[in-house]
């Protein structure tokens, strides 16, 4: 028995730490710039791409609706952390507009995600402006696989058998892509945004239904969806449990569910999220799945056209916000995160910059003004207010 309680006793010594630190080979990891200069900047990088919006529609000119509500959502984000009303009034009639003419934000009628889009559609309304305004979450519980789900193999909305497990795990919490009865897709960004939204919810009300929610499809994406080097994966196929090719990694399924994490660990105060936020944060931040030695995100470099992928790395870069805001008692994952954010922000200045526009690629070079290449470089802009000191 002693020799039993010497080992118990050591093991919190065993467990690996998460490197935290910052690694030197990354490309200016740090600015001096004032907080009214990253302001201003920011304000300029919003204001070069206002003239494309259409508020008739509360779209704007040469990119999808979802991108849109990422324009948005960096907008009110802008004024929550600058203190200011400035796109108040644009943001309001913006969202008020879409949802007239689109019930629930939905442009095409066929999404699952009530407060976003689809996958590679994807992407809530900034919390600071909408989190408590999303009270149909619960409808969303016909295209969750519930526990009922998973041990009955049938799903209500879906008219096909459903596979209770995959892999060893139960398939519980996880999401439908899409509500149509044949589609069989379950993936972490749906999942990811219900879990956050859930999360957001139990925060704001105390309501259990919504905590017991996102913990349970928390859980999904921890057992099923996180792979060897910490990386949320894409898809897992509700029917056949196929899997996405594993050359499938996303920069915005991390960050969503990193952002989902970070308000998780609040609501039930459990340090088992908080550890795993803080190894896939680090997982994230420093893969080479989607950035270089320097550290510069290269995913979604698109100088030509406008494609999906621009916009995952706007996802990542609010979600890893969250996380920092969040962290107050953990100021090696708080330098971490503002580091590789102004290794974004020097490399957009100073590689990648036209005038108060930016190109997609975020190594560079200078393009002219693309809408889509400015709506991948906002919430760097905006993020880059939260995480330098004034």
């Amino acid at each position: 028995m002693a020799l039993l309680a010497f080992f118990v006793a050591l093991l919190p010594a065993l467990v690996v730490t998460q490197d935290l630190g910052v690694p030197l080979s990354w490309r200016e990891f740090s600015n001096s710039r004032l907080l009214a200069e990253r302001i201003s900047i920011a304000q300029d990088a919003i204001n070069t791409i206002l003239p494309q919006l259409d508020m008739s529609d509360a779209s704007f000119n040469g990119i999808g609706y979802w991108q849109a509500g990422n324009v948005f959502s960096a907008m009110a984000n802008f004024d929550h952390l600058a203190g200011s009303t400035t796109y108040e009034t644009q943001v309001v009639n913006g969202i008020t507009t879409a949802f007239n003419l689109y019930a629930d934000f939905d442009q095409f009628g066929s999404t699952m995600m009530r407060c976003g889009g689809q996958q590679r559609h994807t992407m809530a309304i900034e919390h600071t402006e909408t989190k408590a305004s999303c009270p149909w979450l619960l409808q969303l519980g016909t295209i969750v696989v519930s526990v009922a789900d998973a041990s009955s193999g049938s799903q209500p909305n879906k008219d096909f058998t459903i596979a209770g497990t995959c892999f060893g795990e139960s398939m519980a919490g996880g999401v439908f892509w899409r509500p149509t009865s044949d589609d069989t897709t379950i993936n972490s960004i749906t999942t990811g945004l219900y879990m956050t939204l859930s999360a957001f919810l139990a925060e704001i009300t105390g309501d259990t239904t919504y905590t017991n929610a996102a913990i349970l499809s928390a859980q999904w994406i921890e057992n099923l969806q996180i792979n060897a080097g910490g990386i949320v994966l894409d898809t897992v196929d509700g029917a056949s449990c196929v899997r996405s090719p594993d050359t499938w990694l996303f920069t915005y399924n991390s960050g969503k569910y990193l952002e989902g994490l970070s308000v998780l660990k609040d609501v039930t105060g459990n340090t088992a999220w908080t550890t795993l936020m803080t190894d896939i944060a680090a997982a994230a931040i420093k893969t080479s799945a989607w950035e270089g030695t320097n550290g510069i995100i290269t995913e979604g470099a698109s100088p030509t056209e406008n494609n999906d992928d621009v916009g995952f790395k706007a996802v990542f870069i609010r979600g890893l916000d969250e996380v920092s805001v969040r962290s107050s008692d953990n100021s090696a994952l708080q330098i971490l995160i503002h580091s590789y954010n102004d290794v974004q922000y020097n490399a957009l200045l100073e590689l990648a910059e036209n005038g108060s526009s930016y190109s997609s690629s975020w190594p560079g070079p200078p393009q002219a003004f693309t809408t889509w290449g400015q709506l991948a470089a906002l919430d760097v802009m905006v993020t880059a207010l939260n995480t330098n000191s004034p």
